[in-house]
């Protein structure tokens, strides 16, 4: 693989248990079916990048698989834990870099435009405070810190590595589906 392969990774939760939050306006089957057509359009924008999927859940594995993904399987992990565990799979694999990319990103065209930047890159969402998408030096030993104010903990984080630092604005990237307002894109998406 050498150093400076890429590989994209894409944590996923048990589809029948993503997006709960938009309950109010979506049903478990519709929030389902969401889920699983948010992480495809993630995925499809991998590539031509090595797809890998994080995931505790068989049915999230069997459908990886059958979409040409491969699978590491993160059982109880939760999130953080899960993206650490496949850093570290994928660095054990020779992937010297990382693109890990949310899987609530409906609007993701390209993710290989991120890559070729030896330090960290960070696509924050909309709102400047979650981290849709990192790209990381896969033995760097980043620690991931999801969820509300990501974005300035992982900033945080590279400037602790000592690891240069890139902003990526990218809009695509950039809006994100956690609550019913969100459902409502914008047509640059």
């Amino acid at each position: 693989m050498g150093e400076d392969g890429w590989a994209v990774l894409v944590p996923v939760k048990a589809f029948a248990a993503a997006k709960r939050r938009l309950a109010p306006v979506l049903d478990a089957a519709q929030r389902a079916e969401l889920a699983r057509a948010m992480a495809r359009t993630v995925l499809e924008a991998a590539l031509p990048l090595p797809r890998y999927v994080a995931c505790d859940d068989s049915g999230v594995a069997a459908w990886a698989e059958a979409i040409g993904a491969q699978v590491i399987w993160t059982p109880g992990l939760g999130l953080n834990g899960a993206v650490t565990r496949g850093v570290e799979v994928l660095s054990d694999r020779g992937f010297g870099q990382v693109v890990v990319a949310h899987a609530d990103l409906p609007g993701a065209t390209a993710l290989a435009p991120l890559t070729g930047f030896s330090g960290v890159t960070l696509v924050p969402d909309r709102r400047e405070d979650g981290t849709n998408v990192a790209c990381i030096p896969a033995g760097a030993g980043f620690v991931f810190s999801y969820g509300p104010g990501s974005f300035g903990r992982h900033r945080a984080e590279a400037n602790r590595l000592g690891l240069e630092l890139r902003v990526a604005l990218v809009a695509d990237l950039q809006w994100d589906v956690d609550t019913p307002d969100d459902l409502a894109l914008p047509a640059v998406v």
